[in-house]
């Protein structure tokens, strides 16, 4: 399989900070998010790519584990893991060694081999589970990772998913494609069943089953709590003391939010019935959280006039006499 240089993806160098990271991975999320994007299929390539190098190098255990495949391949050439890689017992695995192949499920083979959920061969040859032990007439179940935005998950979609596996006692490998319903208010670890989409089975035995297990996408402005959305909103100092007014983005467009003056960092606004859908009925909230976010490089004239607000604001500063 090819390496993938997450870092190449993202555009920072290996020795980047959290920080740089994460507002890489933002302002390309953002450019290429496939809801503003012109050329939505290209967008939602670049989205998923983008999405996938922040899964790992966003995660301090992940992004310690990918540094440990070392920067030694070649552009070009088939990736081998150094041998003290310890990502998973069966990596070296191929879908012909295994005969079963999940594809379209939003993740790369190199991510899948190395750093999905389930370990080691991940969601790329299907995660085997154990139905055939309990009857030795039925095939395997498996179980794969599906990744889905949340405006998907908020709206409904559906998803192609391509099979390839090999038939028992016929040659090579059979591909199906096959569209999966995703319903409106999904929510994360859920699993959609595919009956008899599994292993096949000895003759005369049953199939087994495909579940598809659903992550989100990582999303450029939210974090996911339950059914809420978080939202960190920079402002700089004067805009949070004098009040100002903002566009906050929303799963459905945007929306107004009046900041009153004297805001302070760490101040938290509700957004009622704005996040993802409730199970119960109804949607959960987007709340908004204020940092301020002060002047890197400060002017002179900037600076002179923060000078003359600290001296306004001494105590007894405003007293006559």
């Amino acid at each position: 399989m090819d390496f993938r240089d997450y870092y190449k993806v993202l555009g920072v160098p290996r020795g980047a900070s959290a920080d740089e990271i994460r507002s890489a991975f933002r302002k390309l999320a953002r450019q290429y998010h496939p809801d503003v994007a012109k050329d939505k299929k290209k967008a939602e390539d670049k989205f998923r790519e983008i999405n996938e190098a922040y899964e790992v190098l966003g995660d301090p255990e992940k992004r310690k584990r990918y540094d440990q495949l070392g920067s030694t391949w070649e552009e070009g050439q088939a990736f081998q893991p150094p041998p003290q890689w310890r990502g998973g017992a069966r990596w070296t695995q191929t879908p012909e060694e295994y005969g079963f192949h999940v594809g379209g499920t939003g993740y790369s083979d190199f991510f899948e081999a190395f750093f999905s959920g389930g370990g080691g061969m991940g969601s790329l040859f299907g995660r085997r589970r154990s139905s055939a032990m309990s009857n030795p007439r039925a095939g395997a179940d498996a179980e794969a990772d599906l990744a889905i935005t949340l405006e998907e998950a908020m709206q409904g979609t559906s998803k192609g998913i391509n099979l390839r596996r090999q038939e028992p006692g016929k040659p090579g490998f059979r591909t199906q494609t096959y569209h999966v319903s995703i319903p409106a208010g999904v929510r994360e670890g859920q699993r959609i069943r595919l009956a008899g989409q599994g292993q096949p089975a000895p003759p005369g035995g049953r199939p087994g089953d495909l579940f598809l297990r659903i992550r989100y996408a990582r999303h450029p402005y939210f974090r996911v709590e339950g059914s809420d959305l978080l939202y960190e909103l920079e402002l700089p100092p004067w805009s949070a003391a004098l009040g100002t007014q903002v566009d906050i983005p929303t799963l459905t467009g945007r929306v107004r939010l009046r900041i009153p003056g004297g805001s302070s960092s760490g101040q938290r606004f509700r957004l009622a019935g704005l996040g993802l859908l409730r199970k119960e009925g109804g949607r959960g909230d987007l709340y908004v959280t204020l940092t301020i976010r002060m002047p890197n490089a400060p002017t002179a004239e900037q600076k002179e006039l923060w000078e003359k607000l600290g001296r306004a604001s001494q105590p007894g500063a405003n007293k006559s006499g």
